[in-house]
């Protein structure tokens, strides 16, 4: 495993698209060991970090499954055995296209945006958020710069060329 540079000299670790994937991929990792705990302490254990997640992604909007699909970016079938917990569990409704009777419209239930808003609320307590404007700063660059990084793979993918 590659080790990032000292802050105090040199180094010779070549920060690449890989790297930034990895470092991404374990703090996606930690944050839903975070979400675990969060939902420990609402006494909400039929639910999984991943479907919270997938709670997120569909918010106050009405979408077809395609769209959370690609709006989220989740696997089929991951997504799909998910989206039937959270139906059978009371946290999206299913309801049958009006345009399209084979696909299907989600939204969420009181249950959900409940669910939500509580660890929402979570991360807007002293712990969570940024301590200072240089940390919200530093927040507001690294979110800027990942989004521009999934916009130039998403370019890379659609039209082809250098994704990494």
């Amino acid at each position: 495993m590659a080790e990032a540079p000292a802050a105090d000299g040199p180094s010779e670790f070549v920060i690449n698209h890989l790297e930034i994937a990895r470092v991404i991929e374990r703090a996606h990792r930690r944050f839903l060991d975070l979400l675990r705990i969060e939902l420990t302490r609402l006494g909400t254990d039929d639910i999984s970090p991943s479907q919270v997640m997938l709670l997120f992604t569909i918010g106050s909007d009405e979408l077809s499954v395609r769209d959370l699909l690609e709006r989220g970016h989740y696997l089929g079938s991951n997504a799909s055995y998910n989206l039937k917990q959270l139906v059978e569990g009371g946290y999206v409704h299913r309801s049958p296209s009006l345009r399209d009777r084979r696909s299907a419209r989600l939204r969420l239930t009181a249950k959900a945006v409940s669910l939500c808003e509580a660890i929402r609320s979570m991360h807007e307590t002293a712990d969570r958020a940024p301590r200072d404007d240089a940390e919200a700063m530093e927040l507001s660059v690294a979110y800027n710069v990942l989004r521009r990084l999934e916009m130039h793979w998403t370019s890379a993918l659609r039209y082809g060329g250098e994704g990494g």
